[in-house]
């Protein structure tokens, strides 16, 4: 199944989606319409991107790149095409099946954490209608609300967590972000696999955060092989409920992790990468001293540099 996306400019976005307006389905969270025509599912999203998924995913969206759809040349949007021979079936999405996400990629303090989660069957309709769903749609609060009713659902799941002592250490070493996920990702499907044992799924879908042949390259290196019928897929959290699940768990962890980060020093610890959070390691660094900031930061970003700015 292809999966390409076109980035419009965002005053051509009514054009698209008037064209496509009888076909709308509905709005998912962070989007603005979601249609279905000929087979393809069409999601447009407030940044201009547009995503077209299916098996005829290629010539819906060459639409949008030939002169006769109206749009002029200096106008035509770009295609940013996203293929390879790892696209889940549509089928998977409506079936038991392991999904995987992970929380604190860009968040400068906090770990990385990462979920694995199976939904059987005969529980995604209930975990839908329970709200379960793109955690970078829902406030912190809610999440953690979520988190626990899954659980107490007794859903099958597996959390990592990779401190900041041991990914800054990871880093010196040689390892990219992108490494240090793919292995997080691997660790956990594995891990839960070994927890549902035998429990029929028909597939694994990974939250696409690379291309598969980086993904591949990644776990090769450290010895490990993709397990059979693993698929990956870009914004997966908004058709796979394993998927939301596992972002929800994933963030609920990294939000807990950063509480107790604030209440160990005493005071807030921002999340993302703003001047806000340049401010506070600036400050914990005042406080704490430069070493000590390993210990709850991704010391390689751009923050740490910007910080000592402010110390000066």
């Amino acid at each position: 199944m292809s999966n390409i996306v076109l980035q419009f400019p965002k005053n051509d976005l009514s054009k698209v989606k008037d064209y496509y307006k009888k076909y709308i389905t509905k709005v998912p969270a962070n989007s603005l319409f979601l249609a279905k025509i000929n087979n393809v599912t069409i999601t447009a999203y407030k940044s201009g991107k547009v995503m077209f998924q299916g098996d005829q995913a290629q010539q819906e969206a060459k639409k949008w790149n030939a002169p006769a759809t109206g749009s002029s040349s200096t106008n035509r949007s770009k295609a940013s095409v996203n293929e390879h021979d790892y696209q889940p079936p549509e089928t998977l999405f409506s079936h038991a099946h392991i999904g995987t996400d992970e929380a604190g990629t860009g968040d400068y303090f906090g770990p990385i954490t990462v979920s694995a989660v199976y939904v059987p069957e005969e529980k995604i309709a209930m975990l839908k209608a329970m709200g379960i769903t793109d955690s970078k749609a829902l406030t912190d609060d809610k999440i953690a609300r979520l988190a626990k009713e899954i659980v107490r659902e007794n859903i099958p799941y597996t959390l990592l967590t990779l401190d900041n002592t041991k990914y800054n250490k990871l880093q010196k070493k040689g390892w990219n972000q992108g490494k240090m996920k793919a292995m997080l990702h691997q660790h956990a499907i594995q891990k839960l696999m070994t927890k549902i044992d035998q429990i029929p799924t028909h597939g694994i879908l990974i939250d696409q955060f690379c291309q598969p042949s980086s993904f591949l390259k990644h776990i090769g290196q450290e010895g490990l092989k993709l397990e059979k019928d693993t698929f990956f897929m870009t914004k997966a959290e908004s058709y796979s409920t394993s998927v939301a699940a596992a972002s929800i768990i994933a963030r609920a962890k990294f939000v807990k992790e950063m509480d107790r980060i604030s209440n160990q020093y005493g005071f807030t610890i921002p999340k993302g990468a703003s001047n806000k959070v340049d401010e506070a390691a600036s400050y914990f660094i005042k406080k704490n001293g430069q070493e000590a900031l390993s210990q709850i930061a991704k010391i390689h970003f751009a923050n740490t540099e910007k910080a000592l700015r402010y110390v000066k």
